[in-house]
């Protein structure tokens, strides 16, 4: 079963930051990172990821610069900057809280944290 957008509100600027944090990927590439690590069960659709990089760019967490995709194709490519690393580090803590936290009330076994 797979969970929608509407169900990932809030959540997403994390997912892309953490699909950003080992290097520079372009949209397509960052979608397919979430879904992958995912298992396949979260998908984001192209009228979400798009405004969230654009967000996420607006606000300084990333920057984006135009290059060529493996396929040869014109894409613009995102990376993290220092103040998207600082930021996926407190959003990454405060979202371990709160899924430990409805987890206790939910009376099932805490995701795991690292």
């Amino acid at each position: 079963m797979a969970v929608d957008a509407n169900t990932l509100y809030g959540t997403l600027n994390l997912l892309v930051l953490q699909s950003l944090n080992d290097g520079p990927l372009h949209g397509v590439a960052v979608s397919r990172f979430i879904e992958r690590r995912g298992d396949g069960l979260l998908r984001i659709e192209e009228g979400a990821l798009y405004p969230a990089l654009h967000r996420l760019e607006r606000d300084g967490l990333i920057d984006g610069e135009w290059g060529r995709t493996d396929e040869n194709r014109r894409a613009k490519f995102y990376r993290l900057t220092r103040k998207g690393k600082r930021q996926l580090n407190r959003d990454t803590q405060r979202w371990a809280r709160h899924a430990q936290a409805v987890a206790r009330v939910l009376q099932i076994a805490a995701p795991a944290t690292d």
